[in-house]
């Protein structure tokens, strides 16, 4: 009975997702407001594209983009100087025993989507998608 009670899925439990989402939005929060006190931060806008937690909550991983990538690397370089004092801003708003350890990441989605739209705009991807497939003709 105790083993069917939790379930054994690959994914994240609710309780994952809401404290992820909860510290993507205080992330959001202390970037837009300038609660951070690092002037090389505070002149860029930063994105909080997604958060991951482990399943024990001790560690979060969250990725970001600065706005149009210019400067993603000193920006990474400074949110990583910085995690301890992020680290307190975002642990003063949740109920948690433990604040999580974070970790950041620059967000390749923009870079993937990108690429996608590259091959898709090549001819020869357009020829093939628009071309009857093999099925249709049976």
């Amino acid at each position: 009975m105790c083993a069917k009670r939790f379930s054994q899925g690959s994914g994240p439990s609710q309780r994952q997702l809401r404290v992820a989402e909860v510290i993507r939005h205080r992330l959001a929060e202390v970037f837009a407001r300038g609660e951070l006190h690092d002037p090389e931060l505070s002149r860029v806008s930063i994105t909080v594209t997604e958060v991951t937690i482990t399943t024990d909550l001790r560690h979060a991983m969250v990725y970001v983009m600065p706005l149009g990538g210019e400067g993603a690397e000193e920006v990474l370089a400074g949110l990583k100087r910085n995690k301890a004092e992020l680290r307190h801003l975002v642990a003063r708003e949740m109920a948690l025993k433990h604040a999580p350890e974070l970790k950041f990441d620059l967000d390749g989605t923009f870079d993937r989507l990108e690429e996608a739209r590259r091959l898709f705009d090549d001819p020869r991807v357009k020829a093939d998608v628009a071309a009857p497939d093999e099925d249709d003709d049976a």
